[in-house]
């Protein structure tokens, strides 16, 4: 089956859609197309399985299990059951002690130093600085003097 997910796309003169040329592989047999992105949308639940509200019982609780276990839910119970000890387990691993050490390795050994205010910190002038300082300085002593001067 093939989808067409730009249905509304113009076509040029060649069939082509947007002016896009299909490639086709080494051999010609072939044509490749671009993978498109598709969305899914929410809301939508497959047909394919639903849980059983007895199932959804046991779950909260409410049920025991053995009420629960026979028929078409067997399989639900024994897929939440081994999804459950499978979370035990994962809560029960640590992390090995040599990864544990190599994460502390890492860490800076001091603590971080405190950022100092503008006006305690270095002050660098480099040469093109001076230089611009400079020019606007004497421009500015020149325009005074004018406006100064001026009858």
């Amino acid at each position: 089956m093939r989808d067409d997910l730009n249905s509304g796309t113009r076509r040029d003169g060649d069939g082509h859609k947007d002016g896009a040329r299909a490639r086709r592989d080494h051999k010609g047999e072939q044509e490749v197309r671009p993978v498109v992105e598709r969305e899914v949308p929410f809301g939508q639940q497959s047909s394919e399985h639903v849980l059983a509200s007895t199932v959804h019982s046991w779950l909260d609780g409410e049920l025991p299990e053995a009420a629960v276990r026979k028929g078409d839910t067997a399989r639900d119970v024994e897929f939440w059951r081994n999804l459950n000890s499978q979370m035990d387990l994962a809560r029960r691993m640590r992390t090995p002690e040599h990864i544990e050490a190599q994460i502390m390795a890492a860490l800076p050994h001091h603590a971080p130093a405190l950022i100092t205010p503008w006006y305690r910190r270095e002050f660098v002038i480099t040469p093109m600085t001076a230089v611009s300082v400079a020019t606007a300085l004497v421009t500015l002593a020149v325009a005074t003097t004018v406006a100064l001067m001026a009858p």
